[in-house]
């Protein structure tokens, strides 16, 4: 899999999906070359959706993309392999092109469970499945060499959103494997572009769609030049983006330029007074 890709946040409006303006963030992705959209992962706050609101955000999602150059990559995973199956099978269904499966949370599998719960999402469904290694908000690891016997056993997974911070991933991946990986930490976008990476899984992009799809097209055009250029100048942003937990910072930033209402989900709540500042300033320096 490869592209600039979108993590979506969820708008709300009095505690509801605000499912027109939902609509109108993808078609500013679409507009502005988003390869694909990831709706209702960490950043759009799937934690605390209802399943019947999970499924809501990924037909809407669908139902916008048809037709145009943009896929959906839906978000589809959980710590209970029964609902994560579900989630995937809906995914399919209502017509996305792949799902994205977070590692199972809280009840810490071992490597063996890890590989038989993926291995069950895969014999599940059709469409593609990338794997989410994110240890930092899980507490569970997908290490390269059961992410790799994984790919080996199902052919629809190939590809890992990687997002421990760790570039050597990258190139452990690269040399024991074909298996395609997507940054999932801004910050590092480039590095992983650059040691082989294919794409990106953005939270930044919710802001600057076009700034993230150039640094992903033009690395993966062979221009590293450029692609570092315009990394380096998202850093500020990228950096602030993550000064509060995701997406409390990012979503506060979309509200100050005007594309949502400011409404999260308890337990996160708007960022402190002091950051607050800090985002907007911040902000002054893009052109959004």
């Amino acid at each position: 899999m490869i592209g600039a890709m979108t993590a979506l946040i969820t708008p709300f409006k009095n505690n509801k999906i605000d499912s027109e303006t939902f609509a109108n963030l993808i078609k500013r992705q679409i507009d502005n070359g988003i390869d694909y959209v990831v709706p209702v992962g960490t950043t759009g706050e799937s934690a605390t959706l209802s399943h019947n609101e999970h499924k809501e955000c990924i037909e809407i999602a669908v139902e916008v993309c048809k037709n145009t150059n943009t896929k959906v990559l839906a978000g589809a995973g959980s710590n209970s392999t029964a609902e994560a199956i579900d989630l995937a099978k809906f995914a399919q269904n209502c017509g996305a092109d792949a799902i994205l499966s977070v590692s199972p949370y809280y009840n810490k599998p071992t490597q063996k469970g890890i590989f038989a719960h993926y291995k069950a999402i895969a014999n599940s469904i059709d469409i593609e499945i990338v794997l989410y290694n994110v240890p930092g908000r899980t507490n569970s690891h997908i290490l390269p060499d059961t992410a790799i016997a994984l790919s080996k056993e199902c052919k629809n997974i190939t590809t890992v959103k990687e997002a421990s911070g760790d570039v050597s991933k990258v190139v452990e991946y690269q040399s024991k494997s074909n298996m395609d990986i997507l940054s999932g930490d801004d910050a590092i976008n480039y590095p992983i572009l650059a040691s082989g990476g294919k794409g990106v899984i953005s939270v930044t992009s919710n802001l600057l769609p076009k700034k993230i799809a150039d640094l992903v097209h033009s690395a993966n055009n062979g221009d590293l030049k450029t692609s570092k250029k315009i990394n380096e100048s998202l850093w500020d942003i990228n950096k602030i983006l993550f000064i509060e937990s995701n997406p409390i910072p990012i979503k506060y930033a979309m509200h100050i330029a005007g594309l949502c209402e400011l409404e999260y989900r308890l337990p996160l709540t708007p960022p402190s007074d002091e950051n607050m500042k800090k985002i907007e300033e911040v902000l002054k320096k893009y052109d959004i």
